[in-house]
């Protein structure tokens, strides 16, 4: 491989690293039966568009953009306020996510999604009046 070679594969590990992480986001969520579990892989998919948002918006060189005729290059900082607002959005959205599993779990008696289908499918009194 040729130093060209690397160093695109180089400029692009952010990339693969998104790709990866929210791949296994993914897997999480459609492969877990634990609602817990596919929290924590929404976590992990929200991570990996942070980083898909994060990775394009820093230039090698570059600075805050603040004008002063020593700098030629800055980098964008739109991208890093987007993310901001997008972990506190994800943060409030894993929270509600908890409490809503708090509340299954007093209703139910379990987080895991097979019991909780069984128990509304099977016929009888429904949690709340047991």
């Amino acid at each position: 491989m040729t130093s060209a070679g690397s160093s695109t594969t180089l400029g692009h590990f952010a990339y693969f690293i998104t790709v990866f992480l929210m791949m296994a986001g993914l897997f999480i969520v459609i492969a877990r039966g634990n609602l817990i579990k596919k929290l924590v892989g929404l976590g992990i998919f929200q991570t990996s568009v942070y980083l898909l948002y994060i990775a394009p918006g820093k230039l090698v060189g570059g600075t805050a953009p603040i004008l002063n005729e020593a700098f030629t290059v800055y980098s964008n900082p739109l991208p890093h306020v987007l993310i901001l607002t997008a972990i506190v959005v994800g943060v409030a959205t894993l929270a509600l996510g908890l409490a809503l599993v708090v509340r299954i779990r007093e209703a139910y008696g379990s987080i895991e999604e097979d019991d909780l289908l069984k128990q509304d499918t099977t016929p009888g009194p429904s949690p709340q009046e047991q």
